[in-house]
C-alpha cells in the first residue's frame, strides 16, 4: 500500500487550465481529508490531520494571493465579496491554529474539528456562489489558466508538513506552524506569478 499523501487537485490528471475547476476540486479534496481525519485514530488521525492542515493552508493562502485580488478588481461589489470571504477565513484560521496545537487524541479535538469542518464547508459554498461564478463571467481562458498555474505552483512548492523545518526553530515558534506554512505558500504564489 502506498504511503498516504495530501491530495493535489492535479492528481486526477486534469489539465488544470481553469482556476475555478481546480479550486472546486480542492474543495472536494478538503472534504475527503475531513472524512479521513474523522474516521481515523491514533497516528493515522495525526497524519491525516497534518495533511488537512497543509491543504487548507495552501488552498486559502493561494486564494488570498490569486483569487481575491482578481475578485476585488473585476467583480461587481468585489471589495465586499472579498471582505466577507476574508472574515470567514480568519475565523477558520483561528480554529485551525487552536487545533494544530492540540493532540488529536484530546477529547476536545473532534468537537473543534467538526466546528472547523462546518465553517470551512460554509466558506467553500460562499466562495463558489459569490466569487467563482463571477470569475467565470469576468475572466477569459488565458486569465483562468494563469491563475490556475500560480495555485498549482504554490501547491507543488509548499512544504508537505505543517512544521516545514527549513525556517529556524525560533521563527517557527514565533509564527506558529500554520502561520509559517501560510507565509511559505504566499512566497511560492508570488514567485509563480512573477511578483518577486
Amino acid at each position: 500500500m502506498s504511503e498516504p499523501h495530501t491530495p493535489h487537485a492535479g492528481d486526477d490528471r486534469a489539465a488544470d487550465d481553469d482556476v475555478v475547476a481546480l479550486l472546486k476540486r480542492q474543495h472536494g479534496d478538503i472534504r475527503n481529508l475531513f472524512d479521513e481525519v474523522e474516521a481515523a485514530t491514533g497516528e493515522e488521525r495525526r497524519d491525516a490531520f497534518r495533511r488537512l492542515v497543509r491543504l487548507l493552508a495552501v488552498h486559502e493562502t493561494a486564494e488570498e494571493e490569486v483569487v481575491h485580488p482578481f475578485a476585488r478588481r473585476a467583480l461587481p461589489g468585489g471589495e465586499q465579496v472579498v471582505e466577507d470571504r476574508l472574515a470567514e477565513e480568519r475565523a477558520a484560521k483561528e480554529t485551525l491554529t487552536a487545533l494544530d496545537g492540540m493532540d488529536t487524541d484530546d477529547p476536545k479535538f473532534m468537537p473543534q474539528l467538526r466546528m472547523l469542518r462546518k465553517d470551512v464547508q460554509e466558506h467553500a459554498r460562499a466562495e463558489e456562489r459569490y466569487e467563482f461564478t463571477h470569475i467565470y463571467r469576468s475572466a477569459d481562458a488565458a486569465r483562468l489558466a494563469t491563475m490556475a498555474k500560480a495555485i498549482k505552483a504554490a501547491e507543488a512548492m509548499a512544504p508537505t508538513r505543517p512544521h516545514p523545518g527549513v525556517e529556524s526553530g525560533a521563527a517557527n515558534m514565533a509564527l506558529g506552524p500554520v502561520a509559517a506554512l501560510m507565509d511559505r505558500t504566499k512566497d511560492a504564489v508570488r514567485r509563480a506569478m512573477g511578483k518577486e
